[in-house]
């Protein structure tokens, strides 16, 4: 058997976070009774004018900029024309050319240090969605027609080699959308949706396989695993003596397979022109620069600093930068003169899973950064214990009550008086001479147990750590 190389181009599709659709003003939202938001202009009804939507222009030259791309001073509409039921116009108002899109020429680092070119990121209109009626036969739904689309292309060769690879860079991808505030990433709604294009050919030879492109895919696992399917089909063609043909495949999740759709279009069957509705855009370098400047600190560099600056772990840092809620929220509490690591180990672990259970956004627990700051403070100053806090923890999250009022409240608190832990050492080694005669003729691991009979007839609330160094002077 031959060696193969993968080689994976992605195009990956984000509707816009606008309020409103691309052209017209009927508004953008999921779901809802088919064919209600629409209009002439969105409908392609004969006379109606396309005008053209600027926050998602706004967008587009935003995420350009975010993915280090070239801005297109000039940028205009096409025309992109095929024949489809959820394309009411018979065309797709989008973007064609090498430098005509809003933004060309840019890249995208994984957490690997490969370096993804994006050859370019442009604006268009989304389609309707086709619909199976009860009983049969199909229907279209034109509320999607018309949303904002945004397009972002890798360059060609492709730097993609393997399915981990493409499924990393749509994490990333999808990451930066996430800060940048321009696409929800609801992958299971159809708001961020994928279509690799793969090809093989023997390793050594310069010349690229045919390719095939997965339509539509709409989760990170299907993407992996699509990708994966298809250099193993193609793979065994080649080895089969036979020929790839270029195809556009779906993806059934069931059997986790890829099947025919259609045999894939050439760029020439669309037949691009300028749209003769719709003007050229026009940019000046202040615009551009004005639109840099509003661009947040994006994963990459939020990640390299909680690692240097705060001294995270990758891990902690990888849970933390995946939900931009989650950044806020710590953001928040280390504005309140929080510790980090203290911070990110109860938000990471006790509060994700009461969040995750409750199915609440961390800034819409009643467990505020400043309760969580409080919290950990109390921890590290000795005044309640880690076991205390855990109890705590619970009525914080249901009633939104702080912690030092719930553990006064309770009679928590960690009791760290000298006195009155010597008091109870005392009482405790004085009932168990066998295990002190232990201690001082070389067996020291009794100290664990007799330091858990102190936590015992405290209630917990006594300090552990001054429990040891009292109790180990005694025993001495």
């Amino acid at each position: 058997m031959h060696r193969y190389v993968a080689s994976v181009g992605m195009e990956v599709h984000a509707e816009l976070a606008t309020r409103s659709k691309m052209f017209c003003r009927c508004p953008v939202a999921f779901g809802g009774e088919p064919n209600t938001r629409v209009c002439p202009v969105c409908l392609g009804l004969p006379g109606a004018l396309p005008i053209p939507n600027r926050a998602a222009i706004e967008m587009v030259q935003r995420t350009a900029l975010a993915l280090n791309c070239q801005i297109a001073m000039r940028s205009i509409f096409h025309r992109k024309n095929y024949f489809y039921p959820d394309l009411p116009k018979g065309y797709q108002i989008s973007q064609y050319g090498e430098t005509n899109p809003i933004g060309y020429r840019g890249w995208l680092d994984l957490p690997t240090g490969k370096r993804v070119r994006i050859r370019r990121v442009h604006l268009e209109e989304d389609t309707g969605k086709l619909i199976h009626l009860p009983g049969g036969g199909s229907g279209v739904d034109y509320n999607r027609a018309g949303v904002p689309l945004m397009e972002v292309v890798t360059d060609f060769p492709p730097d993609i080699q393997s399915a981990d690879e493409a499924k990393e860079y749509l994490v990333q991808l999808r990451q930066i959308l996430l800060y940048l505030g321009v696409c929800d990433g609801k992958m299971e709604e159809g708001s961020l949706r994928c279509e690799p294009n793969i090809s093989v050919r023997q390793e050594g030879s310069e010349v690229y396989g045919t390719k095939t492109e997965l339509k539509n895919l709409n989760s990170f696992r299907s993407v992996q695993l699509g990708v994966q399917f298809e250099i193993r089909r193609q793979i065994t063609i080649l080895e089969g003596g036979n020929r790839v043909a270029q195809e556009t495949r779906g993806w059934n999740e069931a059997s986790e397979e890829s099947y025919l759709m259609r045999v894939k279009e050439e760029e020439n069957d669309y037949r691009y022109f300028p749209d003769p509705d719709l003007s050229e855009m026009r940019f000046t370098e202040s615009e551009v620069e004005a639109a840099r400047a509003t661009l947040p600190e994006l994963p990459a560099a939020k990640a390299r600093r909680y690692r240097e600056d705060l001294g995270l772990s990758d891990y902690d840092v990888g849970v933390l930068i995946s939900d931009p809620a989650k950044v806020s929220y710590f953001e928040q509490a280390m504005a309140l003169g929080g510790d980090a690591k203290a911070v990110c180990n109860w938000l990471n672990g006790e509060l994700a899973m009461r969040l995750n259970e409750a199915g609440l956004s961390p800034l819409d627990s009643k467990v505020t950064p400043a309760h969580l700051v409080e919290l950990t403070g109390l921890i590290a100053s000795g005044e309640i214990s880690g076991k205390i806090a855990k109890e705590i923890f619970p009525e914080m999250f249901a009633s939104g009550r702080t912690p030092s009022e719930i553990a006064r409240e309770r009679g928590l608190s960690q009791i760290s008086d000298e006195g009155a832990i010597v008091s109870v050492v005392r009482e405790v080694l004085g009932q168990n001479p066998h295990l002190v005669e232990r201690y001082r003729s070389g067996h020291t691991n009794v100290i664990g147990f007799l330091i858990g009979q102190v936590m015992k007839e405290s209630g917990g609330r006594a300090n552990p750590g001054l429990v040891k160094e009292l109790m180990t002077k005694e025993l001495e």
